[in-house]
């Protein structure tokens, strides 16, 4: 099978808000950004030379509205099915990104506070249910659904036989983006701890580059000293007892 290209498409700004067009025998798109944006995203992936009618998958790798917020729209203008985690369907069936935020500094808690965040969005049914690792030669390209969960519980990346890493919300730019080349959590995690045992995972595949949904693609080395650095305070936050994490009594 031919080599994959990862494509970035912008949703929001340059790279504030990413999804991804995967290109090998058949397209795939990565994420479907936040509500309303399914025509952008489509016209992005024509403008590339590609009919959007070939998208075979529509992977969303988990249950935030700036990832799934345009799923339903954009599997109505491509004919793809849609892949999700089947731990995330909560989200993906209400249209609701399960509350309270769990901000992981600052930039989360002033975000939280965005109104644009709590809508509910239009819900889908996945056609694909992830429960593991899961190959996509049948959809027309070289890679896997990886499970990694922690930021949400279904979060989930794609890893192509080349090594390059589509990691959704696993690690992303400083600033939401706005710090290009910078490793740093997202805004948000309901497991800080889990998230960042999921990518020590992936990182130990030797992934050639990982491609976030919120900034540029991140060198793998320079992500493992962020993850050394993250691995203390997280281990002192939670000898500390102030690492928060999601259970079910804080799970609206």
């Amino acid at each position: 099978m031919s080599r994959t290209k990862v494509v970035p498409i912008p949703v929001m700004g340059r790279h504030n808000i990413n999804a991804y067009l995967l290109l090998s025998r058949r397209p795939v798109i990565v994420d479907a950004g936040t509500p309303g944006s399914g025509r952008k995203i489509y016209e992005q992936v024509a403008a590339r030379g590609v009919d959007p009618a070939d998208v075979s998958l529509i992977v969303i790798t988990h249950g935030h509205i700036d990832h799934f917020g345009s799923a339903a729209e954009l599997h109505r203008l491509t004919g793809a099915p849609v892949a999700g985690h089947i731990a995330d369907l909560g989200p993906y069936r209400t249209g609701r990104t399960r509350e309270p935020y769990l901000p992981t500094g600052p930039m989360g808690r002033l975000m939280a506070r965005n109104k644009n965040l709590h809508v509910q969005v239009e819900p889908f049914e996945p056609d694909v249910l992830v429960t593991g690792e899961t190959g996509l030669e049948d959809f027309g390209i070289a890679a896997r659904i990886m499970p990694t969960p922690g930021h949400t519980a279904g979060s989930i990346s794609v890893l192509t036989d080349q090594g390059d890493l589509v990691a959704g919300d696993l690690i992303a730019n400083s600033l939401f983006g706005l710090v290009r080349g910078r490793p740093a959590n997202p805004p948000f995690h309901d497991d800080p701890l889990r998230n960042l045992a999921s990518l020590r995972k992936m990182l130990a595949l030797n992934p050639a580059g990982l491609h976030v949904g919120h900034g540029t693609p991140l060198e793998p080395d320079r992500v493992r000293r962020w993850a050394d650095r993250e691995h203390r305070r997280l281990t002192r936050l939670e000898a500390a007892g102030r690492l928060p994490a999601r259970t079910e009594n804080n799970t609206a």
